[in-house]
């Protein structure tokens, strides 16, 4: 299964910790807590919940409803990042490459998809999302 986003930031965040605690990071140079707090993490992963949960039998689907969950997702992740404004340019690309990579595994064609509706595979989330 697509490895979320999330938890990337959290290793990360762990990872930095460690650091810190042996004493092999200067606390000046610790960001990963501020980049992404419990609250970001715990919203974002209750969004992708969302996301998941419609997932199993897109793959037959129409492209009208696979929009929609695409849509659905976007703009639930559009308020996530309107309260804790937590998505830079990496998490930006780690959402819609994980978007795209459920979507696979789960039988959608996304190229396929996009090009009937004359987008390119990477601009899925781009007509919902503000992040």
């Amino acid at each position: 299964m697509a490895k979320r986003p999330t938890t990337n930031w959290r290793e990360d965040v762990a990872q930095e910790a460690e650091a810190l605690a042996a004493g092999a990071l200067d606390p000046e140079y610790a960001c990963m807590g501020a980049l992404f707090p419990e609250a970001l993490l715990v919203a974002t992963d209750h969004v992708l919940d969302s996301f998941e949960a419609e997932l199993p039998g897109l793959g037959g689907a129409g492209d009208a409803r696979v929009f929609a969950v695409v849509e659905r997702v976007v703009l639930a992740l559009n308020a996530v990042d309107d309260v804790h404004c937590g998505y830079e340019t990496d998490e930006r690309e780690q959402l819609c490459g994980y978007i795209d990579e459920a979507l696979t595994e789960h039988d959608v064609d996304v190229v396929a998809l996009t090009s009937r509706h004359g987008l390119g595979r990477y601009e899925l989330t781009d007509k919902w999302r503000n992040w």
